[in-house]
């Protein structure tokens, strides 16, 4: 078998390019002709996603939902643990959410034309001018009535462990008046590795905790925020892990 693996690996590897080569452009398409980037997102939740996850022959579980059932804005803040874990997000949110995205990401063929055109949020936290500009972008979405994910970690973990979370876009979080929703993935990491594209099968499961309210707090909270929501982050992988 683990003769196979290595032809395997490739299939899955040229099924997820023609994958998203056809599905990609059929969502802008789609999403120009009905003037609605909701129309676009659906086709990354419902039709793109759940292939790629298929590829990757995962199974993906999804608890705590509820919690955020109301249906209004909130910032999801997950840990970064594969690829794997934003076709995971998209299935597992059921509704429209916008990322924010790594700035190189933007010079990937198709998928950085589709983050773009569906309004999502490039930030390069290493420029601060940039950074801030696209915090500015985020509360923008956020007011709109747009959901907003992102990875406070900056990039995936290496360990499968929760690093420390940066700061600057907590601050969209409490200049819209959001709630923050604190989201643990467990398994993408084994699943596909950060490094290099050797997927095997397993499990997702991802795990919604309690909102966080940002009702009365400022800018100058953002950090303290952060920090209580990477300790959410923490606890609520330590329970998966326990299960």
């Amino acid at each position: 078998m683990r003769l196979l693996w290595p032809l395997i690996n490739a299939s899955q590897a040229l099924f997820t390019v023609v994958w998203s080569a056809l599905w990609i452009p059929i969502a802008l398409l789609s999403s120009l002709v009905a003037r609605d980037r909701r129309v676009g997102l659906a086709f990354a939740r419902r039709v793109w996603s759940p292939g790629i996850l298929w590829a990757a022959i995962t199974r993906l579980e999804v608890e705590g939902s509820e919690r955020f059932a109301g249906g209004g804005p909130c910032f999801f803040v997950a840990n970064h643990q594969s690829w794997l874990d934003v076709p995971a997000l998209f299935v597992a949110l059921r509704r429209p959410v916008l990322f924010v995205a790594k700035r190189e990401l933007a010079r990937v063929p198709f998928m950085g034309r589709y983050i773009g055109a569906m309004g999502m949020v490039f930030i390069d936290r290493s420029h601060r001018q940039d950074s801030a500009r696209s915090v500015g972008q985020a509360t923008e979405r956020l007011r709109q009535g747009w959901s907003v994910v992102s990875f406070p970690e900056g990039t995936r973990s290496r360990d499968l462990q929760v690093h420390a979370f940066k700061t600057a876009t907590f601050a969209a979080a409490i200049e819209a008046g959001v709630p923050v929703v604190p989201v643990a993935i467990e398994g993408a990491g084994r699943a596909l590795p950060p490094e290099g594209w050797h997927p095997r099968p397993g499990r997702i499961r991802v795990l919604f905790g309690e909102p966080i309210s940002t009702a009365g707090l400022d800018r100058a909270d953002r950090a303290a925020l952060a920090e209580r929501a990477e300790g959410e982050v923490r606890a609520l992988l330590a329970r998966l892990r326990s299960e």
